[in-house]
């Protein structure tokens, strides 16, 4: 009998793995202390097999007795840095317990989760004896915190999954989507001179103040779920920097662009595109470009991990039949959540924006807690998300 009532000795067990995944020190880049120890309780809990690939994501696999859909657990196991240990009231690598609530980098973003997940999944495996119809993936993936979706395109690669969960914050909702984000870059290029004598160069500061300015004019779309395109400037860096006496041949802008749902890469950068065309027109010394940002990492293993930021917004009617699926479960279950959108970016922006794959989130802990000083997980969130996993594997696994 499948039963998500589960005993006190299994919510130890979740406790106890989100503990040891909180104290291996797991910034992006710095995973592999974090992944053995997922892979270790995966080995030694019932897991078919588990594999780390060429980025150093933890893939574990239970496989079902009957044909059946994949279904994909997923949650990253890479954290922002600690820039400050000693602002902390309990030491952020020490996972300790303190008035039901587990503290540490990476309790809420999302080991807690991780821990779920993985013990559900084996708790699942163990109840059903492997008699259910289909095949289960959790993942551990590393450098979601700087490249939102890129190491999970190898993921979905190797596991084709019919349905992916997310296991961001959620306060035990259930996430039916999400804005992207993508990361703009305008470029101005003129002429290097001496300072002393302006008139003979061509200052590309001027040109792209004249730039901002023009782009500010521009009103992103609106989405009535999601809400606004927002297009916002960040920053702003000339070269040589410092001039010292020299006119800048250079100058660089950022912008954040946040993505609704169906918004692709040649339809962000138009808008802008066009504005600089027509300041060009105008201003035959005026030169532009703009471009998204590409960023490269080093993942542990050794392999580069290069992205262009760009990560789409995703959103799926809160009436699909797979989403009210798990929603009836989740009710039968005992748990009442909100059907309701993320407020970031998340893995879900390669697995529904990207392939299309059936997504939603569900997690536990508040969303405004990841990345704060003194981060924690309350435990009876920690126990209500593994009795929730467990739930939707009953739900999709028929």
């Amino acid at each position: 009998m499948l039963n998500t009532k589960f005993s006190e000795d299994r919510f130890h067990e979740v406790i106890e793995l989100c503990r040891t995944l909180i104290r291996q020190r797991s910034y992006s880049g710095e995973e592999k202390n974090v992944a053995n120890a997922l892979r270790s309780y995966m080995l030694s809990h019932g897991f078919d097999d588990v594999q780390i690939d060429t980025y150093g994501n933890v893939i574990g696999h239970i496989k079902g007795n009957r044909p059946g859909p994949t279904i994909l657990f997923d949650g990253h196991i890479d954290t922002v840095p600690v820039p400050d240990e000693s602002e902390w009231t309990y030491p952020p690598f020490a996972a300790e317990i303190h008035d039901g609530k587990i503290y540490g980098r990476g309790t809420s973003d999302m080991k807690g989760a991780d821990a779920a997940m993985a013990a559900a999944a084996s708790f699942f495996a163990a109840d059903s004896q492997h008699d259910f119809a289909g095949d289960i993936y959790m993942a551990g993936v590393v450098h979601e915190e700087c490249f939102e979706g890129v190491a999970a395109r190898q993921i979905s690669k190797a596991v084709k999954p019919d349905y992916v969960i997310i296991g961001e914050a959620s306060n035990l909702n259930v996430k039916v989507g999400q804005r992207g984000r993508a990361e703009l870059v305008l470029e101005s290029f003129g002429k290097p001179c001496h300072s002393a004598n302006p008139e003979k160069g061509i200052n590309a500061v001027y040109k792209i103040c004249k730039a901002v300015e023009a782009i500010r004019g521009i009103t992103p779309p609106h989405h009535d779920v999601l809400g606004d395109g927002i297009l916002e400037l960040t920053d702003i860096k000339s070269s040589p920097y410092p001039g010292a006496s020299v006119v800048p041949d250079y100058c660089r802008a950022t912008y954040d662009r946040r993505l609704l749902a169906g918004e692709t890469k040649e339809s962000v950068l138009q808008p802008v595109q066009a504005v600089l065309d027509d300041l060009m027109k105008k201003d035959t010394e005026a030169k532009y470009k703009v471009s998204y940002s590409v960023g490269t990492e080093k993942c542990y293993t050794g392999t580069d991990i290069t992205g262009e930021r760009f990560f789409p917004g995703w959103l799926y009617d809160k009436d699909a039949d797979f989403v009210q699926d798990v929603v009836t479960e989740l009710h039968d279950a005992g748990f009442t959540p909100e059907i309701t959108q993320y407020n970031f970016c998340t893995n879900g922006s390669h697995y529904a924006g990207e392939a299309g794959i059936k997504t939603i989130g569900m997690g536990p802990s508040r969303e405004n807690i990841a990345h704060t000083v003194n981060e924690y997980i309350e435990i009876d969130q920690l126990k209500k998300v593994s009795q929730c996993y467990y739930a939707i594997m009953k739900a999709l696994l028929k």
